[in-house]
């Protein structure tokens, strides 16, 4: 074997931030929506806690608390719990705190990105990572979130004392929609 076919994968890791208030006696989560062509029709199912990749050698809590500040342009403090990492379909592992911080969530700027859009027109377009956020109830939250991440909620919600609702089913489309209810026809 070649010295390159020995060399480990590195897993990709990410690192963020579930902020959380309190609004009559339950508690409110804050998710962000991604920006992009990709996510613009996409809304169950598609909102994140701020999040992003950790730089090698970034203490992971540094790279969350980086991370929200690019993703909503604002700093949190308080006391950061650290809640358990899932790992995502994409193999991806998702580091998270949870913190008690109220915000303005209409108030988020977030950094760009830049892609050739529209596919294969040789044009580049930037769009903010993050396009909007906002403050949920946990059974909205659960609801809004992308599937992956339902279990930070979760165990959000039961350190907080808070009995977690059902999770919701999260509707499918497109290619995978089709594979659940059956269809073995090629389109």
């Amino acid at each position: 074997m070649t010295s390159a076919g020995n060399k480990s994968r590195k897993k990709k890791r990410s690192a963020g931030i579930l902020a959380f208030r309190w609004r009559d006696g339950m508690p409110e989560l804050f998710l962000v929506h991604p920006g992009g062509p990709f996510w613009k029709n996409k809304d169950d199912g598609a909102w994140s806690i701020p999040k992003g990749e950790i730089d090698a050698d970034e203490d992971p809590l540094k790279a969350a608390q980086r991370e929200f500040r690019e993703e909503t342009g604002q700093s949190l403090d308080g006391a950061f719990t650290p809640l358990e990492p899932v790992k995502i379909a994409s193999g991806k592992v998702i580091e998270a705190w949870a913190v008690e911080h109220d915000l303005d969530a209409a108030a988020i700027t977030s950094n760009s990105f830049e892609i050739e859009w529209p596919p294969r027109s040789g044009k580049r377009q930037s769009f903010p990572e993050v396009d909007r956020a906002a403050w949920f109830d946990a059974p909205t939250a659960l609801q809004k979130i992308t599937p992956g991440q339902v279990p930070l909620l979760v165990e959000l919600l039961k350190k907080l004392g808070v009995a977690s609702p059902p999770v919701p089913p999260i509707a499918r489309s497109g290619t995978a929609a089709r594979r659940t209810r059956g269809s073995t026809r090629r389109r």
